[in-house]
């Protein structure tokens, strides 16, 4: 179905057309000043400067065919040539009762694209810490929206499990003379083998010891990568503690990956890649080091030569994601790539993205979009730390913020509605709800301020007001249909003639497949935020200004538990392209 907003521009546009204008001039839009109208044409405005006429004049002549329009209730002109309109409520009602039957919610898809998106990063070995918490909730919803609209989504969580880590963990365990570990044995030793291998004396120069363990971890890192099986067997042990302890950690996040990919799954396409742009001339050798120039002509300031390889015959970053696109446009040939990070890798994903279109490894419609998105910081300012100072565990972060939930829900409860498994269990989903949302309502590219107060409140621009919104509508669906039975659909009419309250509900979601369609597009989750803060208060109004239940008029009565079951249908859908959901009570 197609949006309200094209459906009235259709109208307005065809009166265009019927007054002897350009039907380009009649695109409606929503009024800036709802004060005065819900919608508004302003294409009498330069469409006068064309026509050599007034633009109030070319305003009346076309709000004159409006007029008998079926679609609006009001139509007005105001100096100098703005064209105010008021949609007529049985024409939003067809709309809304067209939208309810769409089981996709009027939501238009795309035509269907692959789309690989890479948002994890976790490095084996290491828990997940606060700075994983943004990739995943951001990547999870974009890959969500990208599914709700249609595409072909692929999510990959891009271990970082190759490398000197790996080395010094081998080490480190020989030296303990330890065969057997587990992943808590594993997030001691990581740190304590990269601390040894850093030491340094009073100068602040290596000690003899730390430069001998850091060789013989280098050493371990070259006998693994060339297949050795004392070092393979070590790696696959931690490999697959790491994978589960990250699953189970994931998955508390309600985040999920359909590849569970690492740096090492792409290692051997590293020779021949490197040795073809040496050939093709892409890649020159400087100072020892294998470089590609990717300065353009168009470029304001200075961009440097992409390191490929060092001087030292070491891969880096941009040689592994090379090396990831090769493999990933062998094995899925995807349409497009979607790379979340913290923004200040910026400069790395311009430059490797200039390589892999240099080099040809992408076709020239394919799309490399990096997503860089900012700190999560205390209320000082500064990035979020534990109390003692250190970098917090994500799952400590999620274990306060569901305590914080839980207390809310135990100050407030009826113990003979809610027991207190049941309490945990709300708890838990109410928490993920105010950790996502409270990252989500924010533009990505931008800080924000952690307040676990705020973001746990149940009152205002919050992932608990959401969903005790939703809680709030079922309650009052499994009333109705309780004591009346779950009927066919009814008509909306009633319910937006009888109420202005029920009216700007129904406009507000008559909007959402233009603002699913815009959050794509700009690959921003937050407006996904703010349309949903909009519906739950608009909502929120309608419900302490009708009588919804106890109103008299069945068919009236029906009419506004048609409105809420879209209502509620609506915010599930977002909330679950957000990446959470809502209890059944709170």
């Amino acid at each position: 179905m197609k949006k309200l907003i094209d459906e009235l521009s259709d109208i307005c546009q065809k009166a265009f057309t019927e007054a002897g204008y350009e039907a380009g001039f009649g695109r409606v839009n929503v009024s800036s000043r709802p004060d005065l109208c819900e919608y508004q044409v302003n294409g009498a405005l330069p469409c006068a400067k064309k026509e050599h006429k007034k633009p109030i004049d070319i305003a009346n002549e076309v709000a004159e065919i409006l007029k008998g329009a079926k679609a609006f209730s009001k139509v007005e002109t105001c100096m100098p040539g703005f064209i105010n309109l008021d949609i007529d409520p049985a024409f939003l009602a067809d709309y809304l009762s067209e939208m309810s039957r769409d089981e996709n919610l009027g939501i238009i898809p795309d035509e269907k694209k692959r789309i690989i998106v890479d948002y994890g990063g976790a490095n084996v070995a290491k828990p997940l810490h606060l700075g994983h918490l943004r990739s995943a909730v951001i990547g999870e919803a974009i890959k969500r929206m990208g599914t709700a609209m249609g595409n072909e989504m692929i999510g990959d969580v891009h271990l970082g499990d190759w490398g000197l880590q790996m080395g010094l963990i081998i080490e480190e365990l020989k030296d303990r003379g330890q065969t057997e570990f587990t992943m808590s044995d594993l997030e001691e030793i990581y740190p304590a083998a990269s601390a040894k291998s850093k030491a340094t004396d009073e100068n602040g120069n290596p000690t003899p010891a730390a430069q001998a363990f850091k060789e013989r971890a280098l050493e371990a890192t070259k006998k693994l990568q060339a297949g050795d099986p004392e070092c393979t067997e070590i790696w696959k042990k931690v490999m697959e503690l790491s994978k589960a302890d990250l699953k189970k950690n994931y998955d508390h996040l309600d985040v999920h990956f359909e590849l569970w990919k690492g740096e090492s799954d792409v290692q051997k396409y590293i020779p021949d890649m490197l040795s073809d742009f040496e050939k093709r001339g892409i890649a020159h050798e400087d100072q020892g080091a294998l470089v590609v120039d990717i300065r353009e002509d168009t470029d304001k300031k200075d961009i440097p030569p992409c390191i490929i390889r060092k001087s030292d015959g070491a891969a880096l970053y941009a040689t592994t994601d090379l090396a990831t696109i090769l493999e990933r446009e062998k094995l899925f040939a995807p349409d497009d790539y979607i790379y979340l990070t913290d923004k200040r890798q910026e400069l790395h994903f311009q430059s490797f993205f200039r390589v892999a279109r240099k080099a040809g490894l992408v076709r020239p419609e394919q799309s490399l979009t990096h997503i860089g998105f900012g700190t999560m910081n205390g209320k000082d300012g500064k990035p979020f730390k534990t109390r003692s100072g250190g970098v917090m565990r994500l799952e400590m972060l999620i274990k306060d913020i569901e305590d914080a939930v839980y207390e809310k829900i135990r100050a407030n409860r009826d113990e003979s509605e809610i027991s207190e498994v049941e309490a945990r269990e709300i708890a838990e989903t109410v928490g993920l709800a105010a950790l996502k949302y409270g990252d989500l309502s924010n533009q990505a590219a931008k800080d924000y301020i952690f307040d676990i107060d705020r973001f746990t409140s149940f009152e205002g621009n919050t992932g608990p007001y959401i969903l005790y919104t939703i809680v709030r509508i079922g309650s009052i669906l499994r009333s109705y249909y309780a004591a009346e039975g779950e009927k066919p659909e009814e008509t909306f009419k009633p319910a937006l003639e009888a109420s202005v309250d029920a009216l700007n509900l129904g406009l507000s979601l008559s909007r959402f497949n233009e603002m699913a369609a815009s959050a794509w597009k700009e690959l921003a989750p937050h407006k996904i935020c703010q349309f949903i803060y909009e519906v739950s208060n608009c909502f929120n109004t309608f419900y302490h200004n009708c009588m919804i239940l106890k109103e008299e008029d069945s068919e009236l009565r029906a009419s506004y538990i048609a409105l809420l079951k879209l209502t509620k249908d609506v915010l599930s859908k977002c909330i679950w392209m957000l990446g959470f959901a809502a209890p059944e009570k709170m």
